[in-house]
Order: structure tokens, then sequence, then C-alpha cells
């Protein structure tokens, strides 16, 4: 069986959901708001794969998918330039898989010229920014550190900021010097290596996900998120975008205050999870269950594991395939319950799972391989769903 979600979009498929974050994900307040965060945790269980996409930089985009409950799976940050994967058994959290650089000289020195004295500011990947002088409280992700604009440009920058009254105006002719610069707003330059934004940044993650061109959707609201609306099957443009952005888009969603990523994460999501009399527990195991390439009994378990702490520090969806027992979904809410409430979670989701037949009949919870860094122990119940959904 196949579900499909209001948009039309089958949901038994994997999705690439690529998310700019500022002005999609989290406000001018930079407050994240809880029916966001339990948008993405159901689309995730439905075997999507979220993919951060921001113009922050690594330091501002790590604490951020935090926040957000996203601590593995791929991301890109700086405008593309960097590539990553988020890993919660990494020492840093994350590991950088490309890393585009272009050398910052002829760019900044015609800036320069250009606006005297502007606002230089060089990335340093991981920490802060190295500045050639101090930028406004905020403005910034992470420290920064004071230095002499020939240290600036001595090495291979992977983003540079440029920052000056009318900055966008002044350089329009920048990117003829061999780099790519985008405007963010009117006194800001954001400047990268040749032929780099999201989009480029997002194929590479496509590609290596091997989920074709027609499951890719976007969603973002800034002038940078033009190429990623354009590389998109389905690219979506926030209602408070800019006219070119949303000129650039297949469809206008919500604004960020009526939080209008969530209707569009909602659309890949199979109907009947988003009940509200379910727990976002039993709305995950339903979404994740119903969005198994298998639902053979016997060939579908729930497989959750225990770490240091006294509560779960994981729950999944696991399907055999070719003799293999394959991930296919994780169950983000299931991560600091116990087994039992796993098993409540299921009965209310309409799932059955193997019983004793005498006493109080408790599920048959089997042992299951560590295959998790966290790990010390894993434990699997298969689940089996009806024949059909439960009405709403």
């Amino acid at each position: 069986m196949e579900t499909t979600a209001a948009h039309g979009v089958s949901t038994s498929t994997k999705h690439l959901i690529a998310l700019d974050i500022d002005g999609t994900l989290v406000g001018r307040d930079d407050k994240v708001r809880g029916e966001t965060v339990r948008a993405l945790e159901l689309v995730r269980a439905s075997g999507h794969q979220v993919v951060l996409a921001t113009g922050r930089s690594l330091v501002g985009l790590v604490s951020i998918a935090r926040r957000l409950g996203l601590s593995e799976g791929w991301a890109v940050c700086s405008n593309g330039a960097l590539t990553v994967r988020l890993d919660r058994a990494a020492p840093s959290g994350h590991e950088v898989i490309e890393c585009r650089t272009f050398a910052p000289g002829p760019v900044v020195r015609q800036a320069w010229k250009l606006a005297p004295g502007l606002h230089v500011a060089v990335e340093e990947i991981g920490w802060g920014w190295r500045v050639s002088r101090q930028f406004a409280p905020g403005l910034l992700n992470g420290p920064q550190k004071l230095t002499r604009l020939d240290e600036l440009l001595a090495e291979p920058a992977s983003r540079v900021v440029l920052q000056a009254e009318r900055m966008t105006a002044r350089g329009e002719g920048l990117h003829r010097l061999g780099a790519t610069v985008t405007p963010a707003g009117p006194d800001w330059l954001d400047v990268t290596a040749p032929g780099t934004s999201k989009a480029t940044a997002l194929e590479l993650v496509r590609q290596r996900l091997g989920i074709p061109v027609e499951r890719t959707l976007a969603v973002g609201d800034g002038v940078n998120d033009i190429p990623m609306l354009n590389w998109a099957a389905r690219g979506v443009a926030m209602g408070h975008a800019p006219d070119a952005v949303r000129a650039a888009a297949a469809e206008v969603t919500g604004s960020i205050s009526v939080e209008g990523v969530v209707p569009i994460l909602w659309s890949l999501v199979p109907g009947h999870a988003l009940r509200p009399d379910l727990s976002p527990l039993a709305a995950q195991l339903f979404a994740a269950v119903h969005t198994a390439p298998t639902r053979s009994p016997g060939r579908l378990v729930v497989r959750v594991w225990h770490g240091s702490g006294p509560g779960l520090a994981g729950c999944a969806i696991y399907v055999l395939r070719g003799g293999r027992w394959e991930r296919h979904a994780p169950v983000p809410s299931g991560t600091s319950t116990t087994m039992r409430d796993v098993e409540r979670a299921a009965r209310e989701a309409g799932l059955a799972y193997p019983r004793g037949d005498e006493g109080r009949r408790r599920a048959h919870w089997r042992t299951a391989p560590i295959d998790r860094p966290e790990a010390s122990a894993a434990f699997e119940l298969p689940l089996t769903p009806p024949e059909r959904p439960p009405l709403p």
C-alpha cells in the first residue's frame, strides 16, 4: 500500500527536503517553535532526508541544528561553501565533507576601493571569524578576532563577508573578479568560490544519497535561496519572501509568523499520522511503519538502544531487505522514553507486536545487534500494521 499526501506526492518514497534556517525555520527572534520541531520529527520519521541549507557559518549551523533536534544527517552552510555531515559520535558533532575555497584578495581589494574602511570578515571554519573591524553583536555567528587586512587575504577562504553602507549597490561588478557574490541586504555581501551556491552543495548531497531529482523539495525566503528553489523539483518560497524569490518558486506558502514551512512538511507525511488524538511518539511510529518499503510480518521492527542514561538513547524503524536489516527512519520522540512507552505508543498507533500468551502477556522484545556507537545494549520488537489504517 502506498500513502499519498494532500499535495499528491507519494510518502512511501524517500525525498530530500532542503530547508533554509533564518526566515524559514526560525524568525528574527531566533526562537524555535514547537510545531516546527514536531513537523521536522514527523517528516524524518516518514523516511525523508532533511538537509539544512543555510547562509550561516558552520558555528551558526551546528548550534541551531541541535535546537531543531537534528544531530545526524547532511547539512549545507556558508551559502554552499561547506557540506557537512552531522554526527553525534564525532568529537565536534560534525564532519566536513567538502569545503570550496577561493583567493579573496582580488574581490576584497576592489571592494575596499569602492568602500574604503568597510568591514571584512573571513570565516574561520568551526570557530568563528577573522575580521578587519569588529562587527556589531549578533551579525556574525561565533567569536571575532581582529586581524590585519593583509593577513585576512593571505590564505584561501571559504566565505568572506563585506559590509558597508550601500555595499550591494557599490559591488555590482565584483563577481567578474572570479567569485560568487550574493547580496544579503543593502549593506551586506557574501562572497564564496565561483559557481558556489546552496544548489551546488545540495546536488552533491542528492547524489551521495541516491535520491532522484524528482524527489527534491526546497523551502526558503532569501535571495541566496533562489538557486536552491530552481534546483528542486518542488521549490517553495515563504510568504514574506521578496518578489524575486517568490517568482523563482513553484509555489508560495505562509510566512514565518504562521510557520508556513509546517504544512509543506505535513504534505510529505501519511495523513493518518496527523490525527490530533495521537501522541507524538505514536504518530511517528505510525508514519515510519506506513512509509516503510515493506510491511510484511516479521520484516519490520522497532529497534531501541540504551546508552549511559536512564532513558532510551535512540529509537528507529528497521526493515529486512535482501537478508539484511536496514534502518528506514528514526523515531525522534522515542529518545529518553522507555521500552514500555514504545509499546503503549505502538498500540495507540494501531500496530500489533508479539506477546506472551500467559499472565501479563508482555511484549516479546529480542536482543538486537549494537550498531550505534552510543549504545550499550539494543533490543527490537517486530511490528505489524493493520491491513487498513484506522479512520481519523
